[in-house]
């Protein structure tokens, strides 16, 4: 399918979604929301691919949210219905949310490829993802509250998990922007590249090694670890004890050493594609 604000190519078992908006710093027009959430979704629920990349093309990841989402008209509200209004701009938000929670949710890893400036909704995006790698120039901002407003699309509940909550609390009071090399010194992102180019490249080299794995077990993974964010040590290991009880593939087992043994790659099983309707 064809995308307005990125362009989806699937080789080798990853998905490489690139934000194609580069004279507008791939800002997040309104058709991004509803874009984003339908290609992932699609990805995951169909199992099309092992692994999904997000970059972007252009001198930035992305400048956050585009002015037009704003100057929709869904901030306003009438003065004298202001409470009603509230409570419908409250779905509004949940339904933003819910695009970067896609990527949380879904069954492959998602690996964000940041160059230049991830901007505001651009960090709700990358603290979304399972893993983040930069170029040497890249910076990030939560740059919400220099416009006025307190970031609400999925900043605060993910990034205090994923640094220091000090310096999450620091990068939200000032807005400060977040160099690439601090960002690497706090956890924010796992490796700094040279170029975009070889940024890309290195995500990509990543992403076919964790393509390579069986894909059930790295599903696992990611299940586990987000359950474990979320849970006490009690309850994950419950969980996972049971998840293997149900899910522990051995043929896949079986399969790994066989190859191993005769020189060869693995072959696993994909995942079956999800049915949500009868």
């Amino acid at each position: 399918m064809d995308y307005s604000c990125f362009k989806t190519e699937i080789t080798d078992g990853i998905a490489h979604l690139r934000f194609s908006r580069p004279d507008n710093f791939n800002s997040f027009i309104p058709e991004f929301w509803r874009e984003l959430p339908e290609a992932v979704n699609d990805i995951s629920d169909n199992a099309k691919a092992r692994v999904i990349v997000l970059s972007a093309e252009g001198k930035h990841f992305t400048a956050g949210m585009d002015i037009s989402v704003f100057m929709s008209g869904a901030l306003d509200a009438p003065p004298d219905n202001r409470e009603v209004a509230a409570e419908a701009f409250r779905h509004h938000v949940k339904a933003l949310q819910d695009t970067f929670s896609a990527l949380e949710n879904a069954r492959q890893p998602v690996l964000a490829a940041v160059q230049g400036g991830a901007v505001g909704a651009g960090v709700d995006l990358v603290t979304a993802c399972d893993c983040r790698y930069a170029s040497a120039d890249a910076f990030f901002c939560v740059q919400e509250t220099a416009i006025g407003m307190t970031a609400d699309v999925g900043t605060f509940p993910r990034l205090a998990k994923l640094i220091p909550e000090g310096w999450a609390r620091q990068m939200a009071y000032t807005a400060e922007r977040l160099p690439a090399e601090k960002a690497r010194e706090i956890g924010l992102v796992n490796e700094i590249y040279e170029t975009h180019e070889a940024l890309v490249d290195g995500v990509m080299e990543i992403a076919a090694t964790i393509a390579a794995h069986a894909p059930l077990a790295v599903a696992g993974c990611k299940r586990m670890i987000n359950y474990a964010r979320d849970h006490s040590t009690a309850d994950t290991l419950d969980y996972i004890g049971l998840w293997n009880a149900s899910m522990l593939r051995t043929d896949d087992i079986k399969e790994s050493y066989v190859a191993k043994s005769e020189k060869r790659n693995p072959e696993f099983h994909n995942l079956q594609p999800v049915k949500k309707s009868l």
